[in-house]
């Protein structure tokens, strides 16, 4: 069986603007081989334009990469710096989708992440949680979405060896999203 608008309750065509006050943009990476650090984005943006089927569905999102925010001041200092993000010189990081499928019961958007001036293709994993309309009369839409990249595809190489032999950082960073967004009036 196969997914498809008729099959969403209240889908429609149309543009949606990402409410950051009810959006989360998170990352998780292996720390010390034992556990993994969370961290997330306070300050980012994005538009959804639905399309008349789920297919021609777009997506493009900023985020700014100096709202990093891993509960750790020092360290989100460090994540800023040359050694990971280099905020600096590249203060957001981008994703423009490039297609949407439906595979099964499943969606897939494809798509270019820019993130330190590489852009590379990333594909996002997509559990969709409905529409609705909220107490105000906003129509809303939701859904979850989760990616995993090497962070070196994108220049991020910095690490230190650990006491025990390994590595401080894993290389594979997985970015989840969950994401409201409420439909342009």
């Amino acid at each position: 069986m196969s997914i498809s608008a008729a099959d969403i309750n209240g889908w429609t065509a149309g543009t949606w603007n990402i409410d950051p006050t009810h959006t989360e943009v998170g990352f998780v990476v292996r720390h010390l081989a034992i556990s993994k650090v969370r961290g997330g984005f306070e300050t980012f943006s994005g538009v959804i334009t639905t399309g008349e089927t789920i297919e021609e569905s777009t997506v493009n999102a900023e985020v700014e990469v100096a709202s990093v925010n891993t509960k750790q001041p020092a360290r989100d200092q460090h994540l800023a710096t040359s050694d990971f993000f280099l905020a600096e010189e590249f203060p957001t990081f981008t994703f423009a989708s490039s297609a949407t499928r439906v595979e099964g019961d499943s969606v897939k958007v494809d798509g270019e992440l820019t993130l330190r001036g590489v852009t590379k293709p990333v594909t996002f994993d997509v559990e969709f949680g409905g529409i609705t309309t909220d107490g105000y009369g906003q129509k809303k839409l939701g859904f979850e979405a989760v990616t995993k990249i090497n962070r070196k595809d994108f220049g991020v190489n910095w690490n230190a060896p650990t006491e025990a032999g390994g590595l401080t950082l894993g290389d594979t960073v997985t970015i989840n999203l969950d994401v409201q967004a409420t439909l342009a009036q």
